[in-house]
């Protein structure tokens, strides 16, 4: 039997039972009314995507990867409504693979909602962004860090708590110009969001004072698995540097270039010293409450996707519960607003920037099992907030389809 193009769930207020949605309702009571009225609706669309397989491939991907930081999001922002009499629903939409995410949307939206967090690829938001019909609904991107998406593909209805390219390369940046290791020599992989990545290491060398000392492509023409030993001694003589920057967003390769360097080198990037924004070791400012709260509801570490999709949705809730309101109007004025201080748990509160729909936060810099430290670095400094040093701030925006305006 053929599966299905499109699934969907919806999510009881503390996420503890799933059923479908119905159909015909009787008339409900006016208690039930007044109940319905002080709900506020929040839809996850995402899509199954069938990577390609890495070479790398202890981690496999959780099934419910980003569906759980919605389901941990709702059940923390019914926490805090139960005191206001807020209650909080979640419409789980999974398009199957070679689905169409903007027939979801459309039908999301024809069903009344109004606050959708996607997590999709870069295409996929840039071309839902557009949709007429959804010019009075904000969109959440929790899935995609490509800066085109803060750029020319922005629109005023789309916000982002995934990070971008450039707020990941930058904070990387930062520490390694720190610690005046300031020579790169640059390794690319040979997937399109590996050269993504590369750009906006580049940009960031430019931008702190590095150098990119040399630069190669990796060719994957090789098993790493069974002759890195002998192959990447080789490949990585590139002159004099201090760190080997990686590119290789799947995971292919950039594992096997950890101490098999032709010289002592350090490796960072995509691999070794990673910019993430959020991390299984990341225990300050209240995020092993977070983590324990994660682990003990799914059995496993919550990861940056799942984070991604969590922060979207607690700013539904931080919303509601500082407007102490669930009209959709109000909640996204003021999330998009200047009041919105976000606690996400990294030790300043996160907002999002009026010209490009980010938001900014800080960005944790993290080997295997250890947090080395966070950006923004003391002693980057800037005239609005520190958190701005991160991606593209306001003079140098592409984003022309916001308005422009300092907070």
């Amino acid at each position: 039997m053929a599966r299905p193009a499109l699934s969907l769930l919806r999510a009881a207020v503390l996420g503890t039972a799933l059923a479908a949605v119905p159909s015909v309702l009787a008339p409900a009571p006016a208690a039930a009314q007044d109940a319905a009225a002080q709900a506020v609706r929040i839809a996850y669309l995402s899509q199954v995507v069938e990577h390609p397989p890495a070479l790398s491939n202890l981690d496999a991907v959780p099934e419910d990867e980003g569906r759980a930081g919605a389901e941990l999001a709702i059940a923390d922002n019914a926490t805090t409504g139960r005191f206001l009499k807020q209650t909080f629903t979640l419409d789980t939409v999974m398009v199957e693979e070679g689905g169409d995410p903007a027939a979801a949307l459309k039908e999301l939206i024809a069903q009344g909602h109004r606050l959708v967090v996607l997590d999709l690829p870069a295409a996929a938001v840039a071309q839902l962004a557009r949709l007429p019909e959804a010019r009075d609904v904000l969109l959440f991107n929790a899935g995609a860090s490509d800066d085109s998406l803060r750029a020319a593909d922005c629109a005023p209805n789309l916000l982002h708590t995934a990070p971008s390219r450039a707020m990941l390369a930058d904070a990387l940046a930062q520490y390694l110009v720190l610690k005046r290791w300031t020579k790169w020599f640059l390794v690319v992989g040979p997937r399109p969001e590996d050269a993504l990545y590369a750009a906006a290491i580049r940009r960031a060398a430019k931008k702190f004072g590095a150098t990119i000392a040399a630069e190669k492509e990796w060719s994957g023409d090789f098993d790493a698995r069974r002759t890195a030993q002998a192959e990447v001694p080789v490949f990585t003589r590139a002159g004099s540097y201090d760190v080997l920057v990686v590119a290789d967003e799947i995971g292919d390769f950039g594992d096997y270039l950890m101490y098999r360097t032709a010289d002592p080198r350090l490796v960072a990037g995509t691999q070794g010293l990673v910019p993430t924004v959020w991390h299984r070791t990341h225990e300050q400012w209240g995020a092993a409450q977070l983590q324990n709260r994660f682990n003990a509801r799914f059995k496993r570490a919550m990861s940056p996707r799942d984070y991604a999709v969590w922060a979207a949705i607690r700013a539904v809730g931080e919303a509601a519960t500082r407007t102490q309101s669930t009209d959709t109007g109000k909640l996204v004025a003021f999330i998009e607003g200047p009041e919105l201080t976000l606690p996400v748990f990294q030790g300043r509160p996160a907002s999002f920037r009026p010209w490009d729909g980010q938001m900014r936060q800080p960005i944790l810099l993290a080997a295997d099992r250890s947090l080395v430290t966070t950006a923004p670095i003391d002693g980057y400094l800037h005239p609005r907030t520190e958190l701005d040093t991160l991606g593209f701030d306001e003079p140098e925006t592409g984003c022309k389809a916001r308005k422009k305006a300092s907070r």
